[in-house]
């Protein structure tokens, strides 16, 4: 409910957020909102791809419905197939007739007793990216082939039309023209399935087959396996050792979930500040890794790439009751987090080239969930339809006064902790404003005031505000529009907007 100038559940003070337009932070790069799609569980095959011959509305064999509400969001870059599922995938059993290809272990099979059928390959996955309208990421298999099987995935996906065999091969299989894909991770979680590798080791991994990559088409940007969460060892060890060789490097990868040990849906209040508090943490990670970055001359080539990260919570939550693996149930804890973590990447701009969400449907902290002729957004979808005006927009320094700190007791170990109530983040671009402001507290309430320094901005604002009264809240295949976010159009008295607890909220204002 939109009550911009009164106040709720008591709380009648207010609180100046300011907004300095002089203080330019950098630009917020589209890829920071991107998504991850891996071959697991129930993302591709039943999430994405549903068949060209299934009853279920599609385009060329790509759900109908999740095409559309991912164009909404003005998708940047999607990032494919693996994660750990890349570390055996061999990109030529997804070319060809369908019914032609391989079936192949899948990495996950021991898990979850599914293989491999390789319906969707490099071309499908690539009219899936243009149908959506996002750039596609590849993550290079550098575990189990050669720096020669990965110049050939990029001659048969780049090559102009009529020059080699394998752009003529690409031709057969309906592709005249490049697919020009621009992003390459060469390797996947280094540190572990991903070869098991010291970051000293990893370092030559990279320029052995970053030399031959870097050789095959122009244009390339390659993205080096960097760390997990707070290894900043890993870090470290990889920049000391690749400091002083050729440089073909454009981005540094970090990889960083949160997550809960209990109900994903039944959680108490201190369980939901415990996992605001770990997500609020990838602020100190990305400055710490960034720092070492920065300290062996890196800056202009290693931008951080946060290609995994979300919440992680225990199986089967989600509508299969398990039977998607990692797949689990999305509620407005999660939003908080996305929420937060997106300000955060926001406020950090100048440090990250891109991010990508795991995952995009099905698996772990996904935008969408699906099963058969079913299909639902998630409250995460939600912040990433508030926050898409910020996409290429100019980040600028905010401040809110007063911002208290929350404590409550870790329900891990019982130690006291403490996070800050509220999160802000603010761009412009085309003589707009954006302003996403995420409540983090569960039952307090907050009337904060806009004072732009530097600019005027226009009363008549669009407000955007996702929130339940129930912050357990999530949406179910019966219960669809649950939780979702609801627009409108206002006029802002004396600049102050009431945000409910544990809401997001988004303010687009005519810079005057």
């Amino acid at each position: 409910m939109f009550q911009p100038s009164f106040c709720l559940r008591g709380n009648c003070s207010v609180k100046n957020l300011y907004l300095y337009m002089p203080e330019k932070l950098g630009t917020i790069a589209p890829e920071i909102y991107g998504y991850f799609s891996e071959h697991i569980g129930g993302v591709i095959y039943d999430g994405i791809w549903v068949g060209e011959h299934s009853s279920i509305p599609n385009i060329r064999g790509f759900r109908s419905a999740l095409v559309e509400k991912l164009k909404q969001i003005n998708p940047s870059v999607l990032r494919w197939p693996g994660g750990c599922f890349a570390e055996t995938y061999d990109w030529r059993d997804g070319i060809g007739p369908r019914d032609k290809r391989p079936v192949r272990i899948n990495w996950w099979h021991q898990n979850d007793n599914r293989y491999e059928p390789n319906e969707v390959g490099t071309d499908e996955f690539v009219d899936f990216c243009r149908l959506i309208g996002a750039q596609p990421y590849f993550a290079a298999n550098i575990t189990a082939t050669t720096p020669l099987d990965i110049r050939d995935w990029i001659d048969y996906c780049n090559t102009p039309h009529g020059v080699t065999s394998y752009e003529k091969l690409r031709e057969a299989n309906g592709n005249p023209e490049p697919f020009n894909i621009k992003y390459w991770g060469v390797g996947n979680e280094t540190w572990g399935g991903g070869g098991n590798m010291t970051p000293e080791v990893y370092a030559h991994e990279f320029r052995k087959y970053a030399v031959i990559m870097n050789n095959s088409a122009p244009g390339l940007e390659l993205i080096g396996s960097g760390a997990n969460h707070s290894d900043y060892n890993w870090t470290k060890g990889f920049m000391e050792e690749f400091s002083n060789s050729e440089r073909h490097m454009n981005g540094f990868s970090l990889h960083y979930y949160c997550g809960s040990s209990g109900n994903p849906t039944q959680f108490s209040i201190d369980e939901w500040y415990q996992l605001l508090s770990q997500a609020a943490s990838i602020e100190y990670c990305l400055r710490r890794h960034w720092s070492y970055i920065c300290g062996f001359g890196m800056e202009r080539c290693a931008k951080l790439v946060i290609d995994e990260w979300g919440t992680w919570h225990p199986d089967g939550s989600g509508p299969s009751k398990g039977y998607n693996l990692f797949e689990q149930q999305n509620t407005i804890r999660d939003a908080a987090v996305a929420a937060l973590t997106l300000n955060i990447f926001n406020n950090n701009c100048d440090k990250i080239k891109m991010a990508t969400i795991a995952q995009l449907i099905n698996n772990l902290q996904s935008l969408f969930l699906s099963s058969g002729e079913h299909f639902i957004t998630t409250p995460t979808y939600h912040v990433f339809d508030l926050y898409k005006g910020h996409q290429g927009g100019s980040a600028i320094k905010s401040t809110i006064e007063n911002n208290e700190d929350i404590a409550f007791a870790n329900p891990h170990n019982g130690h006291g902790n403490h996070i800050q109530k509220i999160s802000v983040s603010a761009s412009h671009k085309n003589n707009k404003m954006t302003v996403t402001i995420a409540n983090l507290s569960a039952d307090t309430s907050e009337n904060i005031r806009l004072i732009p320094v530097g600019a005027v901005l226009d009363e008549n604002v669009e407000i955007g505000m996702l929130n339940h009264m129930d912050y357990h809240a999530h949406n179910t295949f019966e219960n669809p529009e649950n939780v979702k976010a609801v627009y409108k159009k206002v006029i802002l008295t004396d600049s102050i907007i009431n945000v409910p607890a544990a809401s997001v909220i988004s303010i687009t204002a005519d810079i005057r």
